[in-house]
């Protein structure tokens, strides 16, 4: 039990301790007494001592002498030499109340050049012990040497780092106090159960992060994390989104923010201090997390949220998660456990996704083949009951519950303890004993089974009349009477589907179209007929022993028989069997008839796509050269992508479904393709393939960890990857003999995924001399294609048939043969060792790469786009990117799921994939934009979003903000005027805006300001021929341009126009020019639509404009001024859409009028730098959201590290 460090002066105390162990900082010492040998004499002696020794301080204790007794117990006054035997002692520690009894064994921590040690650790700590040294009683070496362990495995290499003792201490007591919150917390049973550790640490987490409440902490432990050679002791805290880190440690604090869906690699590894380390990886950094107490369990729930997040969020195209976990606010981490466990379960039986597990149980099961019970597991689910020895490959059983008839409770005795039966149509039943909570369990069966045969109340009845009467029944392999009844309810389903069928039997095919286009009198394949001969006889002989259907006993002899090929006669029912699709065809009758007649004559891009691959799908074989067989593909495919609309049609779909028509009637190809597609090979035929990316990556894995010199001498093993694609996508039916591919398909429905890995190394290692000496991917490809073509299956009774994708043609020179047979056994016996569970597990930690890597594909095909158009430095484009997702992201993690469907879209255009709302925009524009308007900056914001929103779909692509960033910080001056009056115009400015009431003051918008300006030094400016030659300019330009003219801005609009630039200025160091400099624009302006107004008011020419503007300033030269500017506004401009009389100024005004200010120019053509702002929204994206977005930044102690 770890302890609280406490002082410790070893002087005399020394004696009554036996150090053990020690290294550079750490003993581990036994107490005197325990352990120790002794004969009988010394054990009277210590029982004389001992009532002496409690006499003695009984006495000093009723004396009132308390801490005298106590000091002679620990020896800081110790007795006399004689007393200090191994026995002796041990009597001594027995003297005091049990309260106060010294534990056994303890651990120091040892400061160099110190005589003070720190007790760390003891064999035991009882609870409520106040005493200078914690007691135990019954404490052992063994549990001080697990501590001792750790102590050397995850700290004694650590403190090499420190330069000083007092940081030495200092570490290693924080890390002990943090080990011993943990383990307390660890044995209150569940944290959910036991809310007040989990609160505490819930407090700190809201406390130290501030994320809003949507964001629930799932759990928390106590760790180091690397920053260089030095570790930081803290706490890790693990969310629904993020991976958090926050240590105090000498004074210095520390915040690590890392986004779920930020991490592209995590990996248990290990560095020069450390043995054991978990690594996170991100685009930018790496992070090593160490010394957990359970690194193991850490490390799973790190994997498991990760992967739950990043499926979430970046791969919604398809996945959906377990019920349980939609709404993620409502994870637990009972909850991802669970999820676990279901996801190993579904994937270890290849069940459907749909099925929940419920019960997971240890049990034993009467195999008759062994002729004993076989200790395993029973898995419970919506429809299944399951069984798995312990033994691996042992026994395997999968028990559909529309199969069961019967669940019966037996009488318990010493031999069959706590018995059940579950019989099955096929009069066949099955003991399970040694079942603990019987009763719950069966209750439940019954339940499920209620459920699953709803739509048959007679068979309901049934077995509610079995279960009834079967306590006590002593037999294990008979039905009831009622098995009859069962069996002919079943017999009437069949009709009425069989009905149902011939109605519709112009459509599909009876028959597997094998048997239809059977070729016979072939000479040489009369040896394969009677090969077959054989197999079927073996294959008949493991029926009766093991069973026929679903629900028999898979063992590792029924996975030879399959290595071997299975008959032709019998592949398409065991396809059937081995996949499960046979339930699901029984379960769903005429289902794929309605499918048939729903689809067929339907036109969209999936059929189109089905009708050119038609014609490509097996042309060599005779069946699909005939309208039947390519009928019966067109049916199968175009129902599928009716009932699987998201999936619709992939390539390579074409190629399995031939090979399944040639072995399975029509429905049931159907089925096995449906079995394939949506359980055995999940997420592999959509438009990302990302099932098949994924494993993939495993097999790069494989590869380097089963043949090293073959990774040693390819670098990038991404070629190889390319290469195999293919193998996984057509499970080897396009690149050989389709004779010796089915043998791989046989493999396949039985052994899953796992068959194509090890038969992939097998094929590697047996051209790895070959790829070692090739010299590019292009050599290295026709050495792998010629070996596959050549593989042969001389047991087949087929005709060789060609394959069309072949590189090779036959005329070519001999190559050497490969029977399919030994190759399949060649990979069972050399890499059939991966479990299911090792599998599942290198798929979680490859997903996160392939999805990162579709990420890393998205970000580039967009910056690819956007950087031709903007003048932002493409490093600074890459974060401003990197931000913009962010920003998606984190609406994501806190709000309803409905948005993230709403705006990530895979399957749409890359620049349209991530798209952010108003707020989202407004978030962003104050962290990015260089126009800050104080409170006006929102408002601005919001207009912003409405000009580049053009869809009115009120969401904003990432090009439209880059766009409007390069104008504000590269944009030439007329530019930024452009953009600033466009947001002072509808669409950007609505109604309610214009209404709003300015706070700019009468003088400043006066019409009778003079236009001639006295600078600090008495001279003054004359704007009069600047203006003129400007507006000029302007009239000429509009001649060569074909841009469409802005409208012209009302009075209204141009008052919050002015109110923007107001706020602009503010607190720049030169706001005093700027606002002398404004003021006399806004006065020039003003006056300028106010005789327009008149003039259009009155209908007059020039003439009485220019007459107009006298009374105005007719002690100053202006009237030239506003006469040249009225005249070519009317030569030039176009009548604007505004009632006759209103007050306007057009856009080439305000541009002439601000160029006449030079401060104003300079303010506009300043450089601006675009990346501190970037480094400083980096730092500040979450703050700004998680304190209301708020436009200041609260300032923190320590600012939390973004990766």
């Amino acid at each position: 039990m770890w302890l609280k460090p406490e002082e410790v002066l070893l002087k005399n105390a020394l004696k009554l301790w036996v150090t053990q162990k020690s290294s550079g900082y750490f003993i581990l010492q036994r107490r005197r007494g325990h352990g120790d040998g002794g004969g009988r004499f010394t054990e009277y002696l210590m029982k004389i001592v001992e009532v002496a020794v409690w006499r003695s301080c009984c006495i000093l204790i009723v004396a009132g002498f308390e801490e005298q007794a106590t000091e002679v117990r620990t020896g800081i006054n110790p007795l006399p030499p004689f007393l200090l035997s191994g026995r002796l002692v041990g009597a001594l520690d027995a003297v005091l109340d049990s309260n106060a009894r010294v534990a056994p064994f303890r651990i120091l921590l040892q400061v160099p050049g110190s005589q003070v040690y720190s007790a760390i650790a003891c064999g035991e700590l009882l609870s409520g012990s106040e005493v200078y040294w914690a007691i135990a009683i019954g404490a052992t070496a063994e549990e001080i040497n697990q501590h001792w362990e750790w102590l050397e495995q995850n700290l004694l290499h650590t403190l090499s780092v420190f330069d000083n003792k007092e940081d030495i201490v200092s570490f290693v007591k924080g890390k002990v106090k943090a080990l011993i919150a943990e383990e307390t917390s660890s044995k209150l049973a569940e944290q959910e159960e036991d809310p007040e550790k989990f609160r505490e640490a819930l407090v700190k987490f809201e406390s130290r992060f501030n994320f809003p409440e949507a964001e629930k902490l799932i759990t928390y432990y106590s760790c180091c994390c690397w920053k260089g050679k030095v570790p930081r002791q803290g706490w890790l805290y693990l969310s629904i989104n993020h991976l958090c880190f926050y240590s105090f440690f000498l004074g210095k604090e520390l915040k690590l923010i890392i986004p779920w869906v930020e991490v592209q690699k995590l990996e248990r590894t290990s560095n020069v201090f450390m043995t054991d380390t978990v690594r996170v990886t991100t685009a930018n950094k790496e992070r090593d997390f160490s010394t957990f107490l359970n690194i193991s369990e850490a490390f799973r729930i790190m994997e498991q949220l990760a992967d739950v997040t990043l499926r979430r969020l970046l791969d919604n195209e398809i996945f959906e998660l377990d019920p349980g976990l939609q709404d993620p606010t409502q994870i637990t981490k009972r909850d991802l456990e669970a999820r676990a466990q279901n996801e190993f379960f579904r994937a270890f039986f290849r069940l459907p996704r749909k099925e929940k597990l419920h019960e997971v149980v240890d049990c034993s099961l009467w195999t008759p083949f062994s002729r004993c019970h076989t200790a395993g597991t029973m898995y419970t689910s919506d429809s299944y009951i399951c069984f798995a020895s312990k033994e691996n490959g042992c026994c395997t059983v999968i028990i559909p519950l529309r199969e069961v008839i019967s669940v019966e409770k037996m009488e318990d005795t010493s031999l069959l303890p706590n018995p059940i039966i579950v019989s099955i149509r096929s009069k066949t039943a099955f003991q399970f004993i040694e079942l603990k909570d019987r009763d719950t369990l069966v209750e439940n069966l019954l339940q499920r089974f209620k459920e699953v045969n709803s739509g048959n109340p007679l068979h309901c009845n049934n077995l509610q009349n079995n279960n009834q009467n079967s306590i006590g029944l002593g037999s294990m392999c008979t039905l009831g009477d009622d098995e009859p009844a069962c069996l002919g309810t079943e017999a009437s389903q069949g009709k009425d589907r069989n009905e149902c069928e011939k109605e519709n039997n112009y459509l599909l095919n009876a028959e597997a179209l094998r048997s239809d286009f059977h070729q016979s009198g072939v000479p040489g394949l009369d040896f394969g007929k009677s090969r077959e001969q054989i197999k079927e006889s073996l294959w008949d002989d493991h029926f009766v022993e093991y069973g026929r259907t679903v629900c028999m006993f898979r063992t590792e002899k029924i996975r030879k028989l399959v290595a071997m090929g299975i008959p032709e006669s019998l592949r398409g029912k065991l396809w059937l069997l081995f996949s499960d699709a046979q339930t699901d065809l029984a379960s769903h009758p005429g289902y794929y008839v309605h499918l048939v007649e729903a689809s067929m004559g339907k036109c969209c891009m999936a059929t189109e796509e089905i009708e050119r691959d038609l014609h490509r799908s097996l042309p060599e074989h005779p069946a699909f050269q005939s309208e039947t067989g390519i009928a019966a593909l067109r049916r199968v495919l175009t129902a599928y992508a009716h009932r699987n609309p998201k999936i619709g049609y992939c390539q390579s779909m074409n190629i399995l479904t031939s090979v399944l028509l040639l072995y399975a009637k029509e429905e049931e190809a159907f089925w096995l393709l449906v079995a394939v597609c949506e359980r055995m090979l999940p997420d592999y035929f959509n438009h990302r393939v990302i099932g098949a990316q994924v494993d993939q990556s495993v097999f790069e894995e494989l590869i380097k960890e089963q043949l090293p010199e073959l990774a040693e001498h390819m670098k990038d093993l991404t070629a190889l990857a390319s290469i195999s694609l293919s193998w996984f996508l057509t499970l080897f039916l396009s690149i050989m003999p389709l004779e010796s591919a089915v043998n791989v398909v046989d493999c396949f429905f039985y052994d899953g995924i796992k068959a194509i890995f090890q038969l992939g190394l097998a094929i590697l290692e047996a051209n790895a001399v070959d790829l070692c000496n090739s010299k590019d991917d292009g050599q290295a490809l026709m050495i792998l294609s010629r070996f596959l073509e050549h593989i042969k299956n001389e047991e087949s009774p087929l005709p060789p048939i060609g394959n069309h994708h072949a590189f090779f043609s036959d005329d070519q020179e001999s190559f050497p043969v490969t029977e399919i047979a030994n190759l399949i056994h060649d990979s069972y016996e050399k890499f059939g060792d991966h479990s299911v569970e090792q599998i599942e597990h290198m798929r979680y930690k490859h997903r996160i790469r392939v999805l990162q890597s579709h990420e890393d594909t998205t970000k580039q095909n967009v910056l690819r786009v956007v950087i031709p158009d903007v003048s932002i430095l493409p490093e600074d484009l890459e974060e401003l990117y990197d931000l913009f997702k962010r920003e998606h992201l984190i609406r994501c993690y806190w709000e309803s799921r409905s948005a993230v469907s709403e705006r990530h879209d895979p399957s749409r255009p890359y620049a349209e994939q991530y798209r952010i709302d108003a707020r989202q925009f407004a978030s962003l524009y104050r962290l990015l934009s260089p126009w800050t308007c104080g409170e006006h900056t929102d408002l601005l914001a919001h207009r912003t979003f409405r000009l580049l929103d053009e869809n009115m779909d009120r969401l904003v692509e990432f090009k439209g903000l880059a766009s409007c960033l390069d104008v504000m910080y590269n944009g030439e001056m007329n530019e930024k005027i452009k953009l600033l009056y466009k947001l002072h115009i509808p669409p950007a400015l609505t109604e309610n805006e214009r209404e709003s009431q300015s706070p700019l003051k009468n003088p400043l918008l006066s019409t009778s300001r003079p236009l001639v300006i006295g600078k600090s030094n008495g001279d003054a400016v004359d704007y009069q021929k600047q203006l003129k030659q400007m507006l000029k300019d302007l009239a000429k330009e509009k001649d060569t341009k074909t841009e469409k003219e802005l409208p012209k801005m009302s009075q209204k609009e141009f008052i919050q126009f002015c109110k923007t630039l107001y706020s602009m200025f503010h607190e720049d160091p030169e706001e005093n020019d700027l606002y002398q400099a404004i003021a006399t624009v806004t006065t020039l302006l003003l006056q300028i639509g106010e005789v327009g107004q008149r003039s259009i008011s009155s209908g007059s020419g020039s003439e009485e404009f220019t007459e107009d503007l006298q009374p105005e300033a007719s002690a100053s030269d202006q009237d030239a001024v506003f006469t040249d500017t009225v005249k070519t506004l009317q030569k030039d401009c176009q009548p604007s859409p505004v009632t006759e009389g209103d007050w306007t100024v057009s856009f080439e005004h305000i541009l002439a009028s601000l160029l006449t200010e030079q401060s104003l120019v300079n303010f506009f053509e300043k450089p601006l730098e675009l990346k501190p702002k970037l480094e400083n929204a980096k730092l500040n994206q979450y703050s700004l959201r998680t304190n209301g977005m708020s436009c200041q930044s609260r300032s923190e102690p320590a600012k939390p590290s973004m990766q």
